[in-house]
């Protein structure tokens, strides 16, 4: 049998884009003719089959979904996947879960690999990678096929396909305005950059929050941390410019999109002796670990991960067994919770 190459090999050995490697063979006209014609001879060459997921997919069911996460290591997307897990077993279902690490080469990968391995539909959380590079060229052409998708937390309005999604606008404004009534109006936004769609989300409902309450937003009270898919120079980044703001700006509060970033700024503020929350209130997203057993533990906003994954789950599988329409889709909105502990 003559070894099939993949999308990867492909780009690899022409020195381009996975996402033109794939645009090409689909004779995209945002692909030159001459690179779109290189393509096509050297996957013909090289035995490479366009319709992997179409085979795989289309004309066979499995019993199985496939879930993509952009990280395993976050509480709540460990949440997720439990949830995603019993739902999907006490249906009849197995489950193959794949990380994207937050790349878009190994998210587009990850499609591939799980429809060889014969997928009956999607569920994911894109990663922060395709959200910046805004390709999604992959997840299309796996819902053009007539092949099921759900996404959840992490979104594209654009994608005709099932979503759950939590009121993370909404949140970040209730969460900033109880900082508010708590008599706080200097307070340190620490969020991602604006193409995480979940961040910039969150900025929005701070920002809503001040503007309600007629206190002027400092742009030096936010912090867009640079993603380094969660690594230890991100951190170390993070606390330097917590540690230079703290010095020249007065903050009374501090608001975190995650408990990570939250858990840093607590570590800033133990460090320089400021007292939590007399001197300065946190708040953070996600009801996980380190937000239960920090010292003092910290005020959070639960996503409801668990709620999350079984309506995910039932998304799927309610069209993979004909209880919902293909071409019926729909977005179903979580309301989060603010759970107040020793740090607010």
């Amino acid at each position: 049998m003559i070894a099939r190459i993949t999308l990867k090999e492909i780009a690899n050995e022409l020195n381009v884009s996975i996402s033109t490697v794939s645009k090409s063979l689909k004779d995209s006209s945002e692909i030159s003719l001459e690179t779109r014609l290189k393509i096509k001879a050297f996957a013909k060459a090289h035995n490479y089959r366009p319709n992997n997921i179409a085979l795989s997919l289309k004309n066979r069911k499995t019993k199985t979904i496939g879930v993509i996460i952009p990280e395993i290591v976050h509480h709540f997307f460990s949440i997720v996947i439990n949830s995603i897990e019993k739902f999907s077993a006490e249906n009849g279902y197995n489950v193959i879960i794949a990380v994207s690490n937050e790349s878009f080469e190994k998210e587009v990968l990850n499609m591939e690999t799980l429809a060889n391995g014969n997928i009956d539909g999607f569920i994911m959380s894109i990663a922060k990678e395709t959200l910046k590079k805004q390709d999604f060229h992959h997840i299309k052409e796996t819902i053009d096929l007539g092949i099921p998708v759900v996404l959840f937390d992490r979104v594209i309005n654009d994608l005709k396909c099932d979503k759950v999604i939590v009121n993370d606008k909404q949140a970040a404004k209730e969460a900033t305005q109880t900082l508010i009534d708590d008599n706080r109006e200097n307070i340190l936004l620490i969020t991602s950059e604006d193409y995480v769609s979940v961040g910039n989300l969150r900025t929005e409902g701070y920002l809503e929050a001040l503007k309600d309450n007629g206190i002027i937003p400092d742009s030096h009270l936010i912090i867009k941390v640079k993603d380094n898919t969660g690594s230890q120079i991100e951190m170390n980044v993070l606390e330097n410019e917590l540690e230079k703001t703290l010095k020249s700006k007065k903050i009374d509060a501090i608001l975190g999109v995650n408990e990570i970033y939250a858990a840093s700024a607590l570590k800033v503020l133990k460090k320089r002796n400021i007292k939590i929350p007399q001197e300065i209130a946190i708040i953070s997203f996600t009801d996980g670990v380190i937000s239960r057993y920090s010292s003092p533990t910290l005020s959070t906003i639960s996503q409801h991960g668990e709620i999350m994954g079984e309506r995910s789950a039932k998304l799927l599988i309610d069209k993979l067994t004909g209880k919902t329409d293909y071409s019926d889709f729909k977005t179903e909105i979580i309301n989060c919770s603010l759970i107040k502990r020793e740090s607010s």
